[in-house]
């Protein structure tokens, strides 16, 4: 697969088979994901690669937390909700997933099952926690520079046949996160991505959310 084909045939993926990922491709996909560009050749990332027993206490401390009604433990700032033309797009993919699960707009039972499943990362086998150096917690540029590692994992597992999907609701509680994983106090956390084989049976799957056009995101000055 050639970049373009594997960055546009992308899509997020929020059902997985049970079947583990064997440890050597997880490191082959971090390899090549830590090849992503940060500033100064600075790599501030670090990859915390979770599965089995520890994984399970997280999806189960986060969950409880959550549903008892605990205020959102995030270790780096959040938005206060979306608005304009972000808050549209944001609509409109949920609205694409739900009509792909048959969740209608009044059946609370279903969409609270939905969002119990992004509290548990959607049962994927595998999670890696994205946290940078506590050091840079406040540099912007930090930031960007996880973002490219970030998406160069899950561009580098799409190629070699997995899924995932960036998924800030299954570290709401970060403090459970941090205990389960063994984060270092030097380290903040940054956002995981869930990550497993898809599983072609679950509907949602095949949802792809759409891109704005050209004209819509980028200028071109100077040309003819």
């Amino acid at each position: 697969m050639d970049y373009e084909e594997i960055a546009q045939d992308r899509r997020s993926i929020r059902g997985y088979k049970t079947d583990p990922i064997p440890r050597e491709i997880l490191e082959e996909i971090i390899h090549i994901a830590k090849h992503a560009p940060s500033s100064m050749n600075t790599q501030p990332w670090h990859f915390h690669v979770l599965t089995g027993e520890p994984l399970e206490r997280i999806r189960k401390g986060n969950t409880e937390k959550m549903m008892a009604g605990s205020s959102v433990d995030r270790e780096i700032k959040l938005n206060h909700g979306y608005e304009g033309p972000h808050h549209e797009r944001q609509i409109e993919i949920a609205v694409q997933l739900f009509e792909a699960m048959g969740i209608a707009r009044d059946d609370k039972e279903r969409r609270l099952d939905w969002v119990m499943r992004g509290f548990r990362q959607f049962d994927a086998p595998v999670s890696i926690v994205i946290t940078v150096d506590k050091a840079l917690a406040d540099d912007t540029i930090a930031h960007f520079d996880c973002g490219a590692a970030t998406y160069g994992l899950v561009l580098a597992a799409w190629s070699k046949g997995i899924g995932s999907v960036i998924n800030g609701q299954g570290i709401m509680q970060s403090s459970v996160v941090r205990e389960n994983a063994n984060i270092p106090d030097d380290q903040v956390i940054m956002t995981c991505v869930a990550m497993g084989y898809p599983d072609e049976s679950f509907v949602a799957n095949d949802v792809k959310s759409r891109r704005s056009p050209n004209d819509k995101v980028a200028s071109f000055i100077g040309f003819d």
